[in-house]
């Protein structure tokens, strides 16, 4: 079984990257599973309180990551970046040794209510897991414009096109699973 961990970098409970994850879910082939972090509890980083002693939510974020053969990434775009939520749990596992990123294999996509589809969050976020040593997947990029028409009142996705760049990037992310993670 490979084991995926999804961060959603947006902390609403309804939130379409929510919904674009468990959609992931859903389209991952035979033998892949996906554990949803929870990223909203982890305290704004600040040096004092690593010095204090890394808090509780922190290590559960690294365990995870550590214990994950991927991680898929699905974060909003705020004011033509990530959203602080993300860039803080980003913050935190960097401080973390080892580095639970470095060397994972990663996924991310995005779902926005406007029509880039977060292009430039994802553009941001894949310079800050470079610098993380993250092994982010380039092909296929799923960005979901006007995301809040691709999804139902129940969260469930309804866009056929949105759907098979999902799928097709799902199917390229067990791939490059098996290329790059320890057990290749």
């Amino acid at each position: 079984m490979i084991k995926i961990l999804g961060i959603c970098g947006s902390l609403r409970k309804q939130s379409l990257n929510r919904h674009a994850l468990h959609a992931a879910a859903k389209l991952m082939p035979a033998g892949m599973q996906l554990q949803i972090a929870e990223i909203g509890d982890l305290p704004l980083y600040s040096q004092d309180i690593e010095a204090a002693g890394l808090p509780a939510s922190v290590t559960r974020l690294g365990a995870q990551i550590a214990e994950a053969d991927g991680v898929l990434i699905a974060s909003p775009e705020y004011n033509f970046s990530m959203t602080g939520a993300l860039k803080n749990a980003l913050d935190w596992t960097s401080r973390l040794k080892p580095m639970p990123l470095k060397d994972k294999p990663v996924a991310i996509l995005s779902a926005t209510g406007g029509p880039v589809g977060g292009a430039r969050n994802q553009y941001e976020l894949r310079r800050v897991l470079g610098c993380l040593e993250a092994l982010v997947l380039m092909r296929p990029e799923v960005f979901m414009g006007l995301a809040d028409s691709k999804f139902d009142a129940q969260g469930q996705l309804t866009d056929e096109a949105t759907t098979k760049v999902l799928a097709a990037q799902m199917s390229a992310f067990e791939t490059w699973i098996r290329r790059m993670g320890p057990q290749a």
